[in-house]
């Protein structure tokens, strides 16, 4: 059963802008993140080198007997007794289907055997994603003591492995490797996806993110801007990320709320991260195709965006200022829309209950109303243009970050912001809104790993086998920090009153404004005149987009070549004359990102590092980022890897070569 270590420690550089952290290794600066990548890498592994390999039992102890054999990108499972399979059924589990790990030891103290287990989530025969999980008995040893060092060994190395964090060349693989649990604060919008939101986070998010050993403390959002002024007065210090657990709205109060803080320099590094739980998920469609999986809606979106969540890679994200008429500015990290656009996203706030199927309906109902509206539009062309947004076959994604592979929601109670009850298992009803795990900031009542205890037994006991408990990989930190160190709002908060859900925001709705943030030094005032190598075109338009990821929705690739960090605002329009059936034909070639190779005439596209946007037309309706904005001429300017996003590992998960 003894395994052998076959790694060598690896790192990638890279360009600055393409530098990346993983869980436990968090540079806060440039200069930081420049030396963390010294000295120069051996060698790096290739998808398929044995790092261990050893027999283990099963669970329950009755069961098969298997050789394991781990590797960069899957684990591999043997059959050897009691009749070795000819062809391996479950033989191969992907590193990008497994959430995390853990070690666990029998209640039983006459069994000297440890166990590891491993969580995952293969898709099925009909594509959707269904939890697993494979335990594995430690038993080549005569005592207790010893079997459990091999199990942490397996343990300790799967974890380092879906981290990104480095094995070593020649030493032993112990729990030592580990830093401290990554600290994650959620923010949930709890009435988002059709008041579905919290019903997911909690079957499906915060068990996953417990069995990859994160800790968090979660929070519910109560009303619009609760999540802006939040982050405004958080200690960042005490956290690896920020993660919204909703539609895209939420995490653009999020962003802007950074950007508003007097420390917003070092507070927009903050790595924010985003689970799909709202009825506009476009970041996130966005992270799912970097993270190399394919299109997904809904729950298969949520898990898909999890287990990328899991591993914490990260890249830069690119932020675009927008200066409103008033003189304003707010952030946006996804797209400003004039026209068609625009008019849908707002007029389906009607059909909000339906969910994502609003947009649906709602661009059923924009075709029959088909408006155009006369306009100005002027930009300053990218000084490199991308490849054609044309993609014949496919669509491209960015260069790999890592060098290892790839019911109705419960009412809200009276509560201070960062009140907290135990973690996983959950107790229900929940009786306030937020929640915490082990080693997250502000300690629970309540221990728990990976959502240990009575769900173990549940899952793998067998008639006539003890159950199993956990087996911490490491203690929990001494000294964390305590509650009142965690935020200056928690100093004499006021208790929130409860909400019975989010209004829609009316016709005449204003988004919030951010004073912070870097300066526009590509954009003069507006109402003056544009410097020289400004492009100008004036007409009737259906509808002018700025969008700067590739999506535009969970489904709709909208600028297919698009990076996160790829310092470029991607403008598309369609001018006036275009048939209703020729604007359907586009937005239905846009799930699949060949809108362009369509030839339509009157869709135009430009690569941009600011733009200017001047409606002719009296009335009409602007959005950022799907919030309405005050009607009038408006400018914008990218700010290349302002922002840092979660994206976890990019690739193609897929079987190994």
């Amino acid at each position: 059963m003894h395994g052998h270590l076959e790694a060598e420690e690896q790192q990638d550089q890279r360009p600055e802008q393409e530098l990346t952290w993983s869980w436990g290794h968090r540079p806060r600066s440039a200069l930081a993140r420049v030396k963390a990548m010294a000295p120069p890498p051996p060698p790096p592994l290739t998808a398929s080198t044995p790092l261990l390999h050893g027999e283990f039992g099963s669970y329950p102890a009755r069961g098969p007997r298997f050789a394991l054999t781990l590797t960069p990108q899957a684990l591999h499972i043997q059959r050897l007794r009691p009749k070795p399979e000819a062809r391996p059924r479950g033989g191969l589990v992907l590193l990008a289907e497994v959430s995390g790990c853990c070690s666990l030891r029998s209640r039983s103290p006459s069994d000297s055997a440890a166990y590891f287990c491993v969580y995952t989530y293969p898709r099925g025969r009909r594509g959707g994603r269904r939890r697993a999980a494979r335990t594995f008995r430690a038993d080549g040893a005569a005592t207790y003591e010893e079997n459990r060092a091999e199990a942490q060994r397996w343990a300790t190395a799967l974890t380092c492995l879906l981290r990104g964090l480095p094995l070593p060349g020649d030493g032993e693989i112990t729990p030592d490797l580990l830093p401290r649990p990554p600290r994650l604060l959620l923010l949930v919008n709890p009435f988002g996806g059709r008041g579905l939101a919290w019903q997911w986070c909690k079957n499906h998010v915060l068990p996953m993110i417990s069995e990859a050993g994160l800790s968090f403390n979660l929070i519910q959002t109560e009303r619009h801007n609760h999540a802006r002024e939040l982050v405004q007065g958080l200690s960042l210090s005490e956290w690896d990320g920020i993660v919204t657990v909703s539609g895209d709205g939420l995490l653009y109060e999020v962003l802007n709320g950074l950007l508003e803080r007097p420390d917003w320099e070092e507070a927009v590094k903050t790595p924010v991260g985003i689970l799909p739980c709202g009825s506009g998920n476009a970041l996130a469609g966005a992270v799912n195709q970097h993270g190399g999986f394919e299109p997904a809606l809904g729950i298969d979106l949520l898990l898909n965006c999890s287990l990328l969540l899991c591993r914490g890679g990260s890249h830069p994200l690119d932020l675009l200022s927008v200066t409103l008429a008033s003189g304003s500015r707010c952030f946006s990290f996804l797209s400003v829309a004039w026209g068609f656009v625009s008019d849908v996203d707002i007029q389906s706030e009607r059909f909000r209950a339906l969910g994502s199927a609003r947009f649906t309906l709602g661009t059923v109902l924009g075709l029959a109303t088909l408006h155009t509206y006369r306009g100005r539009l002027s930009y300053l062309p990218a000084t490199v243009e991308p490849a054609s947004p044309a993609p014949a076959h496919g669509l491209p994604r960015a260069k790999s970050e890592l060098t290892l592979a790839p019911g109705p929601a419960p009412p809200v109670a009276h509560s201070p912001l960062h009140r907290s009850v135990s973690d996983l298992p959950l107790p229900l009803p929940l009786p306030q809104p937020a929640l915490t795990s082990p080693g997250s900031p502000e300690p629970p009542p309540i221990l728990s790993l990976n959502g240990g205890g009575p769900e173990l037994a549940g899952d793998w006991g067998g008639a006539g086998d003890a159950p199993l408990s956990p087996d911490p990989l490491l203690p929990s930190p001494p000294g964390s920090p305590k509650a009142a160190q965690l935020s200056p709002i928690t100093e004499g908060a006021s208790e929130m009153p409860a909400s019975s859900g989010l209004p829609p925001p009316t016709p005449d709705a204003r988004v919030a404004i951010s004073a912070g943030g870097p300066p526009d030094h590509l954009l003069p005032p507006l109402g003056t005149p544009l410097p020289p190598g400004w492009v100008t075109m004036e007409g009737d338009f259906v509808l002018i987009l700025a969008i700067s990821p590739s999506h535009l929705g969970a489904d709709l690739v909208a600028a297919p070549h698009a990076r996160f960090d790829d310092g470029l605002v991607h403008l598309c329009w369609v001018r006036g004359g275009i048939s209703r059936a020729a604007l359907l034909r586009l937005f239905l070639a846009m799930e699949r990102g060949s809108h362009f190779s369509l030839g339509c005439p009157q869709l135009g596209y430009a690569a941009a590092r600011a733009f200017r946007l001047e409606p002719l037309t009296p009335r009409g309706v602007l959005t950022v980022d799907g919030e309405q904005v005050e009607y009038g001429p408006l400018q914008a300017q990218v700010h290349p890897g302002l922002g840092t996003l979660l994206t976890g590992p990019s690739g193609c998960p897929g079987r190994e070569p």
